[in-house]
């Protein structure tokens, strides 16, 4: 996954008396490199099942724009309530992946995703939203989200992030999801994470596996066990393509996310 960087955009849609999030999504001029990461139309119709929800009519307009040329099959879901109680109980379509306009209060963007992984619980999340600070990006990480994009981000990013986290991959900014990994490594909650994977893994791939959720070096698990740092490298290859993800920090983080799940 690419570094990100926002990228200026400008007003579409002038929305009287107020700031839309809408406002953020604009067409700016498009050089060679943008073209480049724009998706062709597919031949025929995909089976990703995606589903926008957002209070704003002007933002799942622009959500279905930006995938319109994707192939998903999309439904989207206009909010009438942005108040915790109401998202908690609100009936969602089912989907494979919901990209989910943060622009109300974290509190009922937390309740809105709480009842989506209650109700669907091997649903992937998308948060979208104008800028995050790096707490509220912690936090939607800790409550379930596998992606995370500003407005800006959106608009190139979207139909390429969108398989990325249905398989089971992380899109978040490589910064913010490395020092969200640390901090979950420097504290206790790393050494609990140690217990969680899948119970197809074979010994040695669990102790391999424990040493990278202790921070440790190819060359210090592979010290610890006494075999090779090839070796090591072999099995954290087979680690990630297990856990479908293709970094040590999207495997810490979904570690981190399967045991909050779990003891949730």
């Amino acid at each position: 996954m690419l570094d990100w960087t926002e990228t200026e955009v400008t007003l579409r849609v002038p929305v009287p008396g107020m700031k839309s999030p809408a406002e953020s999504f604009l067409p700016a001029p498009v050089d060679s490199a943008s073209l480049d990461c724009r998706m062709k139309k597919p031949s025929g119709k995909s089976s990703l099942k995606v589903c926008l929800l957002s209070p704003h009519p002007m933002v799942l307009d622009e959500f279905h724009r930006l995938l319109e040329d994707s192939g998903f099959q999309i439904t989207s879901k206009q909010l009438d309530s942005m108040l915790a109680p109401d998202l908690r109980h609100l009936e969602v379509p089912r989907a494979s992946v919901y990209v989910v306009d943060a622009h109300a209060a974290r509190q009922a963007t937390g309740a809105l995703m709480g009842n989506i992984l209650e109700h669907h619980p091997g649903a992937r999340l998308l948060v979208v939203g104008d800028k995050f600070k790096e707490a509220d990006s912690y936090a939607l990480l800790r409550q379930g989200a596998k992606g995370i994009l500003t407005y800006a981000e959106a608009r190139t990013q979207l139909p390429r992030a969108l398989p990325q986290v249905a398989v089971g991959g992380i899109w978040v900014p490589r910064p913010v999801l490395s020092r969200f990994v640390d901090s979950i490594l420097s504290g206790t909650q790393g050494r609990r994470l140690r217990m969680e994977s899948p119970n197809e893994l074979s010994r040695r791939e669990q102790e391999v596996l424990n040493g990278l959720l202790e921070n440790l070096a190819n060359k210090e698990v592979a010290d610890r066990l006494h075999i090779s740092e090839r070796t090591v490298k072999f099995h954290v290859s087979n680690l990630l393509a297990k856990f479908g993800v293709r970094r040590r920090a999207d495997l810490i983080l979904l570690c981190y996310q399967r045991r909050n799940a779990d003891t949730a």
